[in-house]
């Protein structure tokens, strides 16, 4: 807090009464200083009270009047005249200049090495009031960070600055805020925004600056926006290597040194926070990519997945062509997931292929009317939007519920990187005319049982034989009936092929050389290949 002059004119001792220069009342004192030059602002750094005599006044009309001017110009906080010695009353082109430029003139009867010890006196004693203050908030941002983590950090610095703080990601997107005033109701502008942003945050104009001074910044760094009314302090977190997110802090210029503690404070807490979340976001996520990379190799079945992981269906699938670290994954979903929880509505995992796949719970919010089209894709495909933030291409399927989940999987891993949908670099099976069309023509389940009856003898068989019967028919279609390519891709000798071959051909009850039972066979094998998921069931919209 700042002394005013009128703060220093009450001061416990002080005699003093104003002269002139009324709206400069709130000016604030540095320091006192006896000066009796005719130009002491050469020797001044600004907010000195000056106490003189009247030795130094010009002689003339117009000296006198830029000398009020000079010091008015230099950030003089008040000058303070003794009279009787040299001068027996203020000029009155001294008076006059004082309340044009809002310089407080003041008549002092209190001896000047009174003033200047009081002035002192105030700022040691303020000093002592501040570090007090700065231990009561350090303690309260420590109990907030405990009880609350971050928000309660942020609150916490806000309440004890008088200010407002903001948390950013490492990318200068905004993760929570801390309104020195409750936040705006839910139907009020700014509540609005908030509702429809990320929550924590309500929206306030100077986020703007915090920013695009995040973004612009060094790696590591600190920078101070002071307009004149308001300061903003923007830092960044972390101990070492890349900022792990910003902190700005908006309060009344100019920025207070207690401020800044308790900046420096706030931020080593946010620090440790964000430290912790991430070791436990990045032991959540290897565990979850645990178990769907174990629904996708066949070892844990979908409904098991749904038991240990409960995510409300339906689901987008996306296959970003690209290995994405983990810490780069959860951030992009924090930004397509709004919200602290984003790696308990998705999974993740790398695949051999070095494809990263993701599965989201589907947007199913309603697209707002007033976007056009082209807009209204772009809201409503998160998929889009992740591959926009990852900077690789990407491929999407839905997945109407877990079971569909490995084909949704296969349909998005082909499409990855084709770019032909409506967001570059991103393509949904949605977009592909033939893919959806094929997909509409059937019904999942009738599908599924047309699958179940053209192969039940051979599963039948390979259930009392074995033989692997299914595979190795699956595996002589897809080599276009090519016995030696077949049996390298089974890696089993050709004779061995043509011995499983002949025994599904007299299983399944009909020869290969019937093109209509062939194409039953394929049909029948490829159809979760072939089909993609995710067609409307009744009720839902198509």
């Amino acid at each position: 807090m700042a002394l005013t002059v009128a703060q220093a004119m009450t001061l416990p001792g002080m005699e003093m009464r104003l002269l002139a220069g009324r709206a400069g009342l709130a000016r604030a004192v540095r320091w006192a200083h006896v000066s009796e030059l005719a130009d002491p602002v050469p020797w001044l750094l600004g907010g000195e009270l000056v106490l003189t005599i009247g030795l130094g006044l010009p002689a003339d009309a117009a000296g006198r009047r830029a000398y009020v001017e000079r010091l008015a110009g230099a950030g003089c906080a008040a000058l303070a005249f003794a009279l009787g010695e040299a001068v027996t009353s203020v000029p009155a082109e001294v008076l006059a200049a004082a309340d044009e430029h809002g310089l407080p003139v003041l008549e002092i009867l209190t001896p000047f090495i009174a003033v200047t010890e009081a002035v002192a006196r105030w700022h040691a004693d303020e000093r002592v009031r501040g570090e007090r203050r700065v231990v009561a908030a350090q303690e309260a941002m420590a109990r907030a960070a405990l009880q609350a983590g971050s928000a309660g950090i942020l609150r916490a610095l806000a309440e004890h600055t008088g200010g407002e703080a903001l948390l950013l990601d490492p990318h200068g997107t905004p993760r929570a805020s801390g309104p020195a005033a409750p936040s705006p109701g839910r139907h009020s502008a700014a509540g609005a925004r908030a509702a429809a942003g990320v929550p924590g945050v309500v929206e306030r104009p100077w986020h703007g600056r915090a920013v695009a001074a995040a973004r612009s910044a060094a790696r590591r760094s600190a920078t101070v926006l002071d307009d004149g009314i308001h300061a903003v302090q923007v830092q960044s977190l972390g101990f070492t290597g890349p900022p792990s997110g910003w902190l700005a802090i908006r309060t009344a210029s100019p920025l207070e040194w207690h401020t800044r503690m308790l900046a420096n404070q706030a931020a080593c807490l946010l620090a440790m926070e964000l430290a912790g979340v991430r070791a436990n976001r990045a032991r959540a996520h290897a565990q979850r990519a645990a178990l769907l990379s174990a629904v996708l190799d066949g070892t844990l079945t979908p409904r098991q997945l749904g038991e240990l992981c409960p995510v409300a269906p339906p689901y987008e699938v996306i296959a970003v062509r690209a290995r994405v670290p983990a810490d780069a994954a959860m951030e992009a979903l924090e930004d397509v997931l709004p919200g602290p929880d984003a790696e308990d509505r998705a999974f993740v995992c790398t695949r051999p292929d070095g494809t990263t796949l993701f599965v989201l719970p589907e947007d199913t919010r309603p697209p707002d009317p007033g976007l056009s089209d082209a807009g209204r894709g772009e809201v409503r495909s998160r998929g889009a939007r992740l591959c926009d933030r990852l900077a690789a291409p990407g491929g999407g399927c839905r997945a109407h519920d877990l079971e569909e989940l490995p084909a949704a999987a296969r349909h998005a891993t082909a499409l990855a990187g084709r770019g032909a949908g409506a967001a570059p670099g991103y393509t949904h099976v949605d977009e592909l005319e033939t893919a959806a069309l094929l997909r509409d023509a059937f019904l999942p389940e009738a599908a599924h049982r047309f699958s179940a009856a053209v192969l039940r003898p051979l599963r039948e068989h390979e259930a009392r034989h074995g033989g692997d019967l299914v595979a190795t028919l699956r595996a002589y279609l897809e080599a276009g009936e090519n016995l030696e390519l077949a049996a390298r891709r089974q890696g089993v000798h050709r004779n061995t092929l043509r011995r499983r071959l002949t025994t599904a051909e007299r299983v399944s009850g009909r020869p290969f050389t019937d093109p209509g039972h062939r194409l039953h066979l394929w049909l029948a094998l490829s159809l979760g290949d072939l089909v993609p998921p995710g067609r409307p069931r009744d009720g839902e919209n198509a």
